[in-house]
């Protein structure tokens, strides 16, 4: 990742989040967005807590799946422009490694290349959208609601548009973005920006459930497959099947792929060593 290295990530016990709250089990990995008197804005010190967490799924072979949930009853209300325009008025966490480069959320997330569910409690507001587009998978209550309102402040969701142009038409995301009109969930699911909605009572257990799934299911071919979906944009349509087959050839290599064999096989449940 750009933001932090591998390097840097060694140093993750001794962060002390002032923003967010993390921990890992069963393969999975949760960020817990934790500035509810807030609605969970983001300042650049939150920004860069979560990169930080974000790299540390990245790079460390234990995590093959990761949550990103809030607490409070928003699930994030975008960028606090206070904190932006007066870095005086955010607090710095001096715990993390310096960021390589300028942090951008965006592309924080666009590197993880490891399967990642948000589950949505609340509201999402403007740059709150630079999370839920990044994840693979997200699963929003009921009553969720999702808008970008930047136009009735006299500004516009410039870093938000690259996000949501992976998942929805441009002309969708003119009109969200010059009606500011805020959409409920069942009109998010048919735009395809939720993959899932389900009762309140019930959306812990059904991210615990798909994450579950996930970890199930070969980690490194799951993210080869990741990368090699991002890497395809670039890439000339008549070269992308030999590219694709590039890849698969590598992949029928590794250590996972012989042991899914045997496994299928054997019948019984492979032991993954993302190798």
């Amino acid at each position: 990742m750009r933001f932090y290295t591998e390097e840097d990530v060694r140093s993750f016990d001794a962060a002390r989040f002032l923003y967010i709250k993390t921990s890992l089990a069963d393969h999975t990995f949760t960020i817990t967005l934790n500035r509810p008197h807030k609605r969970n804005a983001f300042t650049p010190s939150m920004a860069a807590e979560i990169t930080f967490a974000l790299a540390f799924a990245h790079y460390h072979s234990d995590v093959r799946c990761i949550i990103i949930n809030a607490e409070g009853p928003v699930f994030c209300a975008g960028a606090d422009l206070n904190a932006f325009h007066d870095l005086a008025a955010d607090t710095e966490n001096t715990s993390l490694p310096a960021a390589r480069e300028e942090i951008r959320l965006g592309d924080a997330f666009a590197e993880l290349l490891k399967p990642s569910i948000a589950q949505v409690e609340g509201a999402v507001i403007a740059g709150g959208f630079l999370m839920v587009c990044g994840c693979t998978f997200v699963v929003c209550t009921n009553e969720c609601t999702f808008s970008l309102p930047e136009v009735k402040r006299g500004i516009w969701p410039m870093q938000v548009m690259a996000s949501l142009l992976n998942i929805i038409p441009p002309r969708k995301i003119l009109e969200m973005a010059i009606t500011g009109k805020s959409y409920n969930a069942d009109e998010a699911f048919q735009a395809g920006l939720v993959t899932s909605v389900t009762e309140k009572e019930s959306i812990a257990e059904h991210v615990k459930t798909l994450a579950t799934e996930i970890c199930r299911n070969a980690p490194l071919a799951i993210q080869s497959g990741m990368k090699a979906l991002t890497k395809l944009r670039n890439i000339p349509p008549n070269e992308q099947h030999a590219f694709l087959k590039a890849q698969l050839d590598h992949l029928l290599q590794t250590e996972d792929a012989r042991e899914g064999t045997r496994a299928f096989k054997e019948k019984r449940t492979p032991v993954w060593k993302g190798k």
